[in-house]
């Protein structure tokens, strides 16, 4: 069982002034996982993960019948650092007509004639539903902030420091929106070590099956980390809130990683206390005509 106590050390507390190396990347290497060693922490994550995989089964029929509210899950991350593993892992369960995932890539030319948050608007999910961003809006505040000369000047000027201040300012106020009508927003930071990454570079570089995955882009990207790292740090402590809040989890292991996901997944969904649709009494009485002309 994974403790609110301990989920709350991987929460960002709204105001506060990030630093992602008081995060760790890897739960094992600190005290608390080192007490109990990775074999334990490797068998119980995988206990927590398929417990609340076959909770979110359940949890999530509930979301669609009650028809009342809606969830959205963002994931942002360092590359390879394991989104679509994550989403698969914890998804794997739910049923496909009450989850919707989106993964945004370049903005095409329509898009870039809109504001920043327009195409994720046309995405977000319907009252039922769980919506899952794979990159989201925040692309604008870490990617373009890392590469500043994507900025259409022109139409935007420079970007200085207010530039960057207003955009945080219109996402508080778009998911400000989202929750009060009825979308529960949870974001997710896999907090990736360099190392790690490397070792994960290398092994599509030596795995036939995995040079698919590899992207010469990423390489180049790869030399902007300490960048990356303060645009992270910016956006998480500007944008973490009470009714959106961010998680910093560490993905060095994926195990941990997806454990952790899953488990503050199902404990907010369960948190919003929805019910299944009430029955009228006329309705009951209809059902038990039907039932009898079944049975006959």
């Amino acid at each position: 069982m994974i403790t609110e106590a301990l989920i709350e050390q991987f929460r960002v507390k709204p105001g506060s002034n990030v630093n992602l190396k008081e995060f760790p990347t890897d739960w094992a290497g600190t005290e608390a996982g080192k007490q109990l060693g990775k074999e334990i922490i490797k068998q119980r994550s995988e206990e927590v993960l398929a417990r609340n995989r076959k909770e979110l089964e359940s949890t999530q029929e509930l979301l669609y019948a009650s028809n009342s509210h809606s969830v959205l899950l963002i994931f942002q991350a360092m590359d390879a650092a394991g989104k679509d593993g994550t989403i698969r892992h914890v998804m794997s369960g739910v049923d496909p007509h009450g989850c919707q995932l989106f993964s945004f890539k370049k903005p095409s030319l329509e898009e870039l004639d809109h504001n920043f948050l327009w195409r994720f608007m046309k995405s977000l999910p319907e009252r039922g539903r769980i919506g899952i961003f794979n990159r989201s809006y925040y692309e604008d505040v870490l990617v373009v902030k890392v590469h500043p000369e994507w900025i259409d000047e022109a139409q935007f000027g420079k970007p200085d420091r207010k530039f960057w201040e207003k955009r945080y300012e219109d996402i508080n106020n778009f998911e400000k929106h989202l929750a009060r009508n009825g979308t529960l927003v949870l974001k997710f930071f896999l907090h990736l070590s360099k190392d790690e990454q490397k070792k994960r570079f290398l092994a599509r570089l030596t795995d036939a099956s995995k040079h698919w995955k590899f992207n010469e882009g990423d390489l180049a990207e790869r030399e902007h980390w300490q960048d990356y790292q303060k645009a992270y740090e910016e956006a998480l402590s500007a944008t973490s809130t009470r009714k959106a809040p961010w998680h910093v989890i560490p993905a060095d292991r994926k195990y941990v990683a997806r454990a952790l996901v899953a488990e503050i997944v199902v404990t907010a969904i369960n948190a919003m206390k929805l019910e299944y649709p009430k029955v009228s009494p006329e309705q009951m009485e209809r059902l038990a005509a039907a039932k009898a002309i079944l049975e006959k």
